[in-house]
């Protein structure tokens, strides 16, 4: 299925075996969207448990990170509401550049309903079809279960482990993964 070529339906379970059908659209993100696409980052790097970003960045510098001029940044939406955003870009230039780097976040109310999935799908679509060869991601932090696992599922592999590389706000010192991907 190739999702952001039209409205798609994604289903999902929830924890009481329901199934729930959304219609998840995965378009390039515009101008008009960074609002939204704030409200989604905000959390989450205040939070400071997955991103190595600065907790107390402001939201013009999280938007100049998120939606920079080498970043394809996308926008996953069910019924007009963004549910997700994700960034492609190349992971290092010259002899790297044929290696692509993700940046995922999925909005909290909307976690385990299978958003980062279809985005990691996308993206890996996407990534392929502009030429790259492999997906690498840099700094998963240990401690984000929930994406490790989904990236294991999904073809990663954790190449390399960055002993306490990672300052978690209660954790202390904690290893990150760089995880890797043929395509």
């Amino acid at each position: 299925m190739r999702l952001g070529s039209g409205k798609e339906p994604l289903e999902w379970r929830n924890s009481l075996e329901t199934r729930t059908i959304l219609m998840l659209s995965i378009r390039p993100a515009v101008a008009n969207d960074t609002n939204e696409i704030w409200s989604i980052l905000e959390p989450v790097f205040r939070g400071g448990e997955t991103y190595a970003i600065a907790r107390d960045i402001a939201k013009e510098d999280a938007i100049k990170y998120w939606c920079g001029p080498n970043h394809e940044t996308f926008v996953a939406e069910d019924g007009g509401r963004i549910l997700g955003t994700y960034y492609l870009r190349a992971n290092q230039g010259g002899g790297g550049a044929h290696v692509a780097n993700c940046g995922y976040i999925t909005a909290s109310e909307a976690q385990g309903r299978g958003i980062a999935r279809a985005m990691l799908s996308h993206s890996l679509e996407r990534a392929a079809g502009r030429g790259f060869r492999a997906m690498q991601f840099n700094c998963v932090v240990s401690t984000n279960t929930r994406a490790v696992e989904s990236w294991l599922r999904n073809g990663f592999a954790i190449v390399g482990r960055l002993p306490q590389a990672f300052h978690h706000p209660t954790l202390g010192y904690i290893d990150a993964l760089v995880m890797y991907r043929q395509l």
